[in-house]
């Protein structure tokens, strides 16, 4: 027998040996990948372990066997991300795909936005109007835990903002409470907690919310800087965000004089220092930006049209700025 030939029958003994250990360790317990069925609707409750997941995907039609995804899911961490609420995924999955398919925000029914630079009472009336959330039972903000404790027990500034996924029947209490326990484990992988120089994490907090409203996140770190600037010297705030907050104006371009002189501790114009909380949920980019802010002896800084945010410390030069701001306003740039 000629090497060629010897070679030949190796290869397809091989390929025979191998054919036969994949029929062997084919799980039959698994839908093949590729020939996915209809979609349906399935609802996974708050608090539901891995098997009840796992139940609730077999008994669906979603997966070939409850062992299945267990398996899957004792193995890959990411399982732990799966949320509370509907989802509308593919029948007849292998179990991989299950998970990955209830993993994806996407597929999730009625979700809970909320966006950054959102207050308290943005979030509230965004609760409010999710078919999951039941709203009909009172909310006793003093019994939510707040990440960072404050005088007040203010949840403003510690809502994540974030996609969430509730059970239906879920009360807005308990979601509050959600939203803030994924404050706390994100602003905690920040470094919130160390603060920064002399700034607790609840000063740093209300300066990020700040920057959050104020700047563009290409120019967040140098407003947090301005702001540092402007404390350290005892030199007033007078930010429009801050009177914006207590006046509930958010959203105008221009204040008026007699906003600046309302009297409100959140009026940066008439009182000193910081607001006594945040006023908005910052984004991780503003709260970061805040813990590091950018090197520069800014004390001003102005929009004079979108996307085109000066830094100074000549009060003159702003003032200059202020000009061109007020002629791009008339022409409309801001509209």
């Amino acid at each position: 027998m000629n090497r060629t030939r010897t070679l030949l029958i190796s290869l397809l003994i091989g390929a025979l040996a191998a054919s036969g250990l994949y029929l062997i360790l084919k799980p039959k317990n698994d839908f093949e990948s590729g020939n996915p069925g209809p979609e349906v609707a399935i609802t996974i409750e708050a608090g539901a372990t891995g098997t009840d997941i796992a139940r609730i995907l077999f008994n669906s039609g979603v997966t070939k066997s409850v062992e299945a995804f267990v398996s899957i899911a004792v193995k890959d961490k990411s399982a732990n991300r799966i949320g509370p609420g509907k989802h509308n995924i593919q029948s007849h999955l292998p179990a991989r795909e299950a998970l990955t398919q209830l993993l994806d925000q996407k597929r999730v029914a009625d979700q809970v936005i909320i966006r950054e630079g959102t207050t308290f009472s943005d979030v509230l009336k965004v609760l409010k109007s999710s078919k999951n959330i039941d709203s009909s039972l009172p909310i006793k903000q003093s019994r939510i835990t707040p990440f960072l404790k404050n005088g007040k027990n203010s949840l403003e500034g510690q809502i994540y903002p974030a996609r969430f996924s509730f059970a239906p029947g879920t009360s807005i209490q308990s979601a509050l409470q959600v939203m803030a326990n994924q404050f706390g484990s994100e602003a905690k992988k920040a470094g919130l907690i160390r603060g920064y120089e002399k700034f607790s994490p609840y000063a740093v907090l209300t300066i990020a919310s700040m920057v959050q409203i104020e700047g563009d996140p290409t120019d967040f770190a140098k407003v947090s800087r301005t702001i540092y600037n402007r404390l350290k010297i005892g030199m007033p705030l007078q930010l429009n965000s801050t009177v914006q907050y207590a006046a509930n104006l958010r959203g105008r371009i221009a204040l008026s004089t007699a906003a600046t002189k309302i009297d409100s501790p959140y009026n940066t114009y008439k009182y000193g220092g910081l607001p006594p909380t945040p006023i908005s949920n910052p984004s991780l980019l503003a709260i970061e930006a805040s813990l590091h802010p950018a090197v520069g002896d800014w004390l001003y800084f102005i929009t004079v049209k979108p996307g085109d945010t000066r830094f100074t410390s000549q009060y003159p030069q702003f003032q200059e700025w202020e000009v061109l701001y007020q002629r791009n306003l008339k022409a409309g740039a801001f509209r």
